[in-house]
Parts: C-alpha cells; structure tokens; sequence
C-alpha cells in the first residue's frame, strides 16, 4: 500500500498543498484504521471540530470530513494509518482574526506499528505551543528526541518550568505506583490513547489519579509507560537514571483496558 492523499475529497496537487507547504498552519489527527473502523473515532473528530474553530474561527464539515476518510479508506482492507489535516487556503496572514474556511487534507498510508521493547528517555525543560492542540508544528518534537537519541536514549520527555513532567515527544506518559495508576497533569495534548485507557480503568475500577508529578520524584514509581495511536501501551525502562520495572502484568492490563473499546465505523 502507498500512500494517497486527498484534499477536500479529491486528488491533491502541488497548488493544493502550497498554502499548508509554506504557511505551515493548521491541526491534524493521526489513527489506526481497521477494515473502515477506529478506536476512539467520535475523540477524534471532537478534537478537529475544536481546534479547527479555535484556529480559524470557523466550523468544521463533520460530515463532509467523515465522508472524506470513508473515502480514502474504502479501497483498503485489513490495517492501514489514516491522518486528517485542518488548514485554511483562505488564511489570511495579517488579518489572522477573520474567519477562514476549512480545507481537509486526507492522506492513508500503511498502518504503523511499533515494536514493543522497553524505551530509555530523556528529560528535557521544552513545551510545545498550544500544548491541548496537535498541531503542525513539529519541528521542536523532532529535534528534542533526535537530541536525546544523539545522547543514547531513545526518545524525549518534556518537563516544563517548574519540574513537572508534561508528555513525550508524540505520546503521553503514565506512571504506576504498585496500586494505581497516575497521569500528570501539566499542559499537554490529550492522547486518544490516553483517554481510551483511563476510560478503561474506569470502568474496570482500577485506581487512577491526574495530578502533578515532579521530575525529581519519579523513583517512588514502580513502573512507567508510554502511550500513543501507534501504540497503546510501551514499557517505559529508564528516565535519565531512574529505572523502572517492566511489569507483564501492567501491559496486559492496559493491553485489556484498551481492547474494551470497539472500533467505530468511519
């Protein structure tokens, strides 16, 4: 399978994408597609319709969106990856007040899936702009972890001013404590991931907190982990010096909080 991209609903060319190329403005929202469904598709969508009023001041075509994906989606069958961009032809950069209709870019490509191995990170003092957005400005995600691979670890972990740990370069961060699980609560963008396992511990009455955890106290954890739409749930071993355990049953766990959800028909 390669990839094939559409905008508003039909092939895109060079002048389609100019604006998105060269203004560099807009959101997305990245999903694992299984024979025309995915996980946690209605969060999805609420997140486009949100950012795309927030950044352009306009509504977002849901149904039209919906259609688009169908579309693009429907020669596929079994897994593939599916990303939805929001940005604005109409963007006028001096005049970044005035409403600007949305357009949609759907590209599909072969579904992602990521090894399941124990990650090593790196602290870093970084905050994305707009962290409660996923937005297209990811040259600060990129090159925080290229630094920390090019330091021998594998990926980045942001920590803002004060010491308190916020989200991975592209995932959130989950901690375990022996009894419960524990979610930070500084500014970061609310994984689909995220959301569907703390609905599922939810529902399967498994201790949770949100709530601040400092950098410098991270070695009263048991274990730690790492969630994102490529990958439910990966093993966290190391942050900086502190080790953690890698806990088979803290993955199956999360591996069944996760499997709860069913896969919603785009």
């Amino acid at each position: 399978m390669s990839m094939r991209m559409e905008l508003n609903g039909r092939p895109v060319d060079v002048d389609g994408l100019r604006s998105l190329a060269l203004v560099n403005y807009g959101h997305f929202s990245s999903m694992q597609v299984l024979d025309g469904g995915v996980r946690g598709l209605d969060l999805h969508l609420d997140r486009l319709r949100h950012a795309t009023r927030e950044l352009f001041g306009a509504d977002l075509d849901l149904d039209a969106t919906r259609a688009w994906m169908r579309q693009a989606v429907a020669a596929t069958r079994g897994a593939s990856s599916l990303r939805v961009t929001v940005f604005s032809r109409a963007l006028d950069r001096d005049l970044l007040l005035r409403p600007a209709s949305p357009d949609v870019l759907v590209a599909t490509s072969p579904a992602r899936a990521l090894e399941r191995r124990p990650l090593r990170v790196r602290s870093v003092h970084y905050q994305r702009e707009a962290p409660h957005i996923k937005h297209v400005g990811t040259f600060g995600l990129y090159h925080q972890k290229r630094l920390a691979q090019a330091a021998g670890y594998d990926d980045a972990l942001f920590v803002d001013a004060r010491g308190a740990i916020a989200e991975g370069s592209i995932w959130n961060v989950g901690f375990f404590d022996g009894e419960r699980i524990v979610w930070p609560d500084a500014p970061a963008l609310a994984g689909v991931s995220m959301q569907l396992l703390q609905d599922g511990l939810r529902r399967r009455g498994v201790p949770m907190a949100v709530r601040g955890v400092a950098l410098a106290d991270i070695a009263a954890f048991r274990s730690a982990f790492f969630t994102n739409t490529s990958c439910a749930m990966m093993p966290i071993a190391r942050i900086d010096e502190t080790a953690f355990a890698v806990d088979g049953d803290l993955d199956a766990l999360l591996d069944a909080c996760m499997a709860m959800h069913p896969w919603q028909p785009i």
